[in-house]
């Protein structure tokens, strides 16, 4: 079993920065692949950006690129998520998976954090 924790959210306003971690305990996370996803309300839970178990390969949801960064310290069993250049309509809880592979369906991730609410003002 692996057990995540997210935290780092809060309220930002536009153009502002907010980095998010994810602590994992239970196992070592460098047996995993880790993704973020964000879920807005009314609205289904959506892949962010995502990071290989070695961190070596990184993938993002178009909406994010050139914006947020994902990587990851699995010495300290730690994933991260720095998100610059924040917008409204990146206000949504945010989750971390772990699973074997990157994949934007969370049906191929096996475990899930509690998430972490990212408010963005206008």
């Amino acid at each position: 079993q692996v057990q995540l924790v997210e935290s780092g959210g809060g309220l930002v306003q536009t153009g502002g920065s907010l980095r998010l971690s994810c602590a994992a305990s239970g196992r070592t996370l460098r047996n995993y692949a880790m993704a973020w996803f964000r879920q807005a309300p009314g609205k289904e839970r959506e892949f962010v950006a995502g990071a290989s178990t070695k961190g070596g390969s990184t993938y993002y949801a178009d909406s994010v690129k050139g914006r947020f960064t994902i990587f990851r310290d699995n010495a300290e069993n730690t994933v991260y998520l720095q998100m610059n250049s924040l917008k409204p309509e990146d206000t949504a809880v945010y989750y971390c998976g772990a699973g074997v592979v990157v994949r934007t369906s969370t049906d191929l991730y096996d475990y899930w954090g509690q998430g972490t609410q990212v408010t963005v003002s206008s």
